[in-house]
């Protein structure tokens, strides 16, 4: 059950937020060769998301979906239908990499902070990539707040905590990383504030995502702060969150 609702969450995330995810696709358009096929790997692809967007604004690119989970790659298989351009690849990007390159676009969305050493990942990504190849780095800077209440603020607080014991990167510079790693880098941030009236899958994505956050904090919250995690009425319901976005190109 935790498995679907992080699938359907990852599916949610892209519809609701679709104006930011359309302006880094678009982005991301822009960093491959205007000619020829370019070849677009998806690294840490998850439900498919990244992958079938970039799909569908770059018909013509070959796209390599990679993920440690088959469950998800699984996913992504069903929801492209069998189109020809779209391959999956399952791996583990912590141990030996795959044969991925040459590549004209690496994208990488809310999945370098999983990685054990991202400075290794990036390294590996600068090889991969053709001169003048790039990759584009999509970060939480927040993760999506809907209510307005001090239980929220104290559940996001003990998720990062979390993370944090977990040995996740989720407050990386990545921008040094990236220059560290030999890329021309760009950064760009993205404060998103939805307000009322929301369509029914804004409605969704927040009581799929306060669902998952008390299922995972149920043991290290009271039972008053459980019990004021759920989700608002549709009327009342805002959405918040900050997401940061580094290309980095590799010098011709």
């Amino acid at each position: 059950m935790a498995h679907q609702h992080m699938t359907e969450m990852l599916d949610l995330d892209a519809e609701v937020l679709h104006d930011f995810h359309r302006e880094v696709i678009s982005w991301a358009g822009e960093l491959v060769p205007a000619t020829g096929t370019a070849r677009i790997v998806d690294l840490g692809a998850g439900t498919g998301t990244g992958t079938l967007a970039l799909a569908r604004q770059l018909p013509a690119a070959e796209i390599v979906a990679v993920d440690v989970d088959e469950e998800m790659l699984e996913h992504l298989r069903r929801r492209a239908g069998g189109a020809g351009n779209i391959r999956t690849m399952q791996a583990d990007l912590d141990g030996e990499w795959p044969a991925l390159g040459p590549a004209d676009l690496v994208w990488a969305s809310a999945s370098m902070h999983h990685l054990t050493d991202p400075g290794r990942a990036l390294r590996q990504i600068h090889d991969l990539l053709r001169p003048g190849g790039a990759v584009l780095i999509t970060e939480l800077e927040s993760f999506p707040r809907f209510l307005h209440n001090a239980a929220e603020d104290r559940g996001h607080a003990e998720m990062d905590r979390m993370r944090h014991e977990a040995g996740m990167h989720m407050h990386e510079d990545w921008g040094a990383l990236l220059r560290k790693a030999g890329f021309e880098t760009r950064e760009r941030r993205f404060d998103i504030e939805l307000r009322p009236p929301l369509p029914a899958s804004a409605a969704r994505y927040a009581e799929v995502t306060l669902h998952r956050m008390r299922d995972r904090l149920a043991d290290r919250l009271s039972p008053a702060d459980l019990a004021a995690l759920a989700a608002p009425a549709a009327d009342d319901l805002t959405i918040r969150t900050t997401r940061l976005v580094w290309s980095g190109v590799k010098p011709s």
